[in-house]
This record gives C-alpha cells, structure tokens and sequence, in this order.
C-alpha cells in the first residue's frame, strides 16, 4: 500500500492510499446502498422523472448512514431523502423516507415497501 499526501484547494491535507493488493476493499467505517436498494430507489425515481416530478438527485455515504436525496430543481433543497441507517435495523427498521420539512413520512424493513410512499400520486388542486 503507498500513501500520498495533497493538499485541496483550501489548503486541507488530503491523505490519499493506492492499493496495491488484487482485492478490492470497500471503504471501512462507511455505509453504503447495495446494487438492489438502489435499483429499488431508482426505479421509483424513474417514473417520478419521466413524469417531470423530479429533476437530479445526489447519493452521499456517511459514517452512520447512506442518504439518497431527491431534488425538484438542482438548486433547491432536496424534496425527500431516502436514508439507509444500519444502527435502527432491529428496532425501527434500516430505511426511511425524509420530506424536506424534516418530517418522517415512512420507516421500515423493506425498501420497497418504505419506498411505495413516493410512489402515490401526489394530491393537486382543480379549479372550477
């Protein structure tokens, strides 16, 4: 394994590690969406795309969670998060879905089923 140190633009340190074992090693210390939670997520986030509901996305890995925000418009505050915390797995269940307000719209086990929330159709006004 051999370590190079950078800087990044602001000045911080940055310690990069190549390694130079066949095996791949995932990043320690950090949770992640396997290859079906995100075919679950994405799946719903297709059809709300193609609807023109949803416009971009972003996919952040932190030391006690994975986080897959939804956005309306780039610019704006994310609309729900869809977070994976392993810590709740046996108590409330792993997965839930977050509106922008903050509000916990769907906790469980299975992520389809906490993902079916987004999937309804949304409620609009009709004028007369």
């Amino acid at each position: 394994m051999t370590d190079f140190e950078n800087r990044s633009p602001e000045g911080a340190k940055i310690l990069s590690t190549i390694s130079t074992s066949s095996q791949p090693k995932s990043a320690p210390g950090y949770v992640a969406f396997h290859r079906r939670e995100l075919d679950a997520i994405l799946r719903v986030y297709g059809h709300k795309v193609a609807e023109g509901e949803w416009r971009d996305y972003a996919i952040d890995h932190l030391a006690d969670r994975a986080v897959f925000s939804i956005f309306r418009r780039t610019s704006e505050m994310p609309l729900y998060r869809v977070e994976k915390i392993p810590e709740l797995a046996r108590k409330q269940g792993a997965y839930r879905v977050v509106a922008a307000s903050g509000a916990i719209l769907k906790r469980g086990h299975d992520l389809p089923t906490v993902m079916r929330v987004l999937d309804k159709p949304q409620l609009s006004l009709v004028s007369s």
